[in-house]
C-alpha cells in the first residue's frame, strides 16, 4: 500500500480510480485516467514548497542506504566495528561492485519498523559509527578503491554516552581525514542531511544532492524551537535555511543535483537506483581523468571557499 502525503491526495483519489477502472476492465477508462495522473504528477511535483520537499525527503517508503547498496552492488562484503569499541549499525560500509567498478560505499542507514529502528538507531551514528567509516576509508585509500557516501541522518546521536566517547572529536577527525584522502571521493544526500552528523560523511571531491534531498545545519523543527519556540513555524524555518538541492547549488555549497523521478524515489526506487547508480559511474570516470595531486587540490580550494559571499 502507498503512503500518500497531505498534498497528494487527488494523486491518491486518481490511482484509485485507475485500480478499480483495471478491476473492471475498462481499458478506455484506464488509458484516460492514467493521463490524468500524469498531469496532476507534474502540476503537483512541479509546484512543491520547501516544506513539501523536507515530507519527501523523510517519506518513510523512500530508498535508504541499505536499498541502494542492494540494489546497485555486486560481490559486496561488509565491514563491521571500529576496532575500539563496537559496530555501529547506523552507519554502513560495504566494499562491492558498481558494474566493472569496485567501490566503498558508506552509508547512514535509518531502519525501517520499530525493531530495525530501534537497532539502527533511527539513522543518528555514534562516534564509532563515524570511526567506522573512516577506518573503511583508510582501507579503500591503500588500495586506491573510489569511496561513495550516501547521507541520509536527522544527525549525529546526541546521548550522553556518545557525548562522553567524544562525539564531536570524531566528527572533526573524519572532516579533517576525509579532506586528505588520496582517492576519489563522492558524497551523495539521499534523504535528509542534518548537522554534523551529514557533516562527518560529507567532505569529497563531489557533493551532490537528489532532488527530493535536504541538507541543513539544524532540522526545521529545532529552528523554529529556538528562535520562535513556536511548532508553527516549522514551514517559515524550512523556508529560511535553504535546506533545498536548487538553493544549495546557487550558494556554491555542493556540485550536483541528481534528478530523481518526478513522482519521487519511494514511487519509482528502480529509477532512482539506476540515476544514483550512473551518477556515480559518470562522476568517478571524470574524476578518474585528474591526478592526485589535481583532485587534492580542487577538493582543497572548494572546502576553502564554502561560506563566500559578495
Amino acid at each position: 500500500m502507498a503512503t500518500y502525503l497531505d498534498f497528494e491526495e487527488n494523486l491518491q483519489r486518481i490511482e484509485e480510480e485507475i485500480i478499480v477502472a483495471k478491476t473492471k476492465a475498462d481499458e478506455y477508462a484506464v488509458a484516460t485516467l492514467e493521463k490524468k495522473l500524469q498531469a496532476e504528477v507534474e502540476k503537483t511535483y512541479g509546484n512543491l514548497d520547501d516544506f513539501q520537499k523536507l515530507k519527501l525527503a523523510r517519506h518513510i517508503d523512500r530508498p535508504y542506504a541499505l536499498d541502494y547498496i542492494r540494489a546497485l552492488l555486486t560481490d559486496k562484503y561488509e565491514i563491521h566495528g571500529d576496532r575500539h569499541l563496537a559496530d555501529d549499525a547506523a552507519m554502513l560500509c560495504y566494499f562491492g561492485h558498481i558494474g566493472d567498478q569496485k567501490v566503498l560505499v558508506i552509508g547512514e542507514q535509518k531502519g525501517r519498523g520499530v525493531k530495525n529502528k530501534i537497532k539502527r538507531n533511527f539513522g543518528m551514528p555514534n562516534p564509532e559509527g563515524y570511526r567506522k567509516a573512516l577506518r573503511a576509508a583508510k582501507l579503500a585509500e591503500k588500495f586506491s578503491i573510489p569511496i561513495v557516501m550516501l547521507v541520509d541522518t536527522p544527525g549525529a546521536y546526541p546521548g550522553i554516552g556518545a557525548e562522553e566517547r567524544s562525539q564531536s572529536e570524531a566528527i572533526a577527525k573524519n572532516l579533517f581525514e576525509f579532506s586528505d584522502l588520496d582517492t576519489i571521493t563522492i558524497s551523495i544526500v539521499i534523504g535528509e542531511g542534518g548537522s554534523g552528523g551529514a557533516l562527518a560523511i560529507g567532505v569529497a571531491d563531489k557533493l551532490s544532492m537528489m532532488r527530493y534531498s535536504v541538507y541543513s545545519v539544524i532540522s526545521p523543527e529545532g529552528c523554529a524551537a529556538i528562535l520562535w519556540s513556536d511548532p508553527a513555524k516549522v514551514e517559515t524555518a524550512a523556508q529560511a535555511l535553504k535546506i533545498t538541492p536548487t538553493d544549495l547549488k546557487e550558494m556554491k555549497l555542493i556540485d550536483d543535483i541528481i534528478n530523481e523521478p518526478l513522482i519521487g524515489a519511494h514511487r519509482q526506487k528502480k529509477e532512482a537506483f539506476k540515476a544514483v547508480g550512473d551518477y556515480i559511474i559518470d562522476s568517478i570516470n571524470e574524476l578518474k581523468l585528474l591526478s592526485v595531486e589535481e583532485r587534492k587540490e580542487k577538493r582543497y580550494e572548494k572546502l576553502m571557499t564554502l561560506g563566500s559571499f559578495e
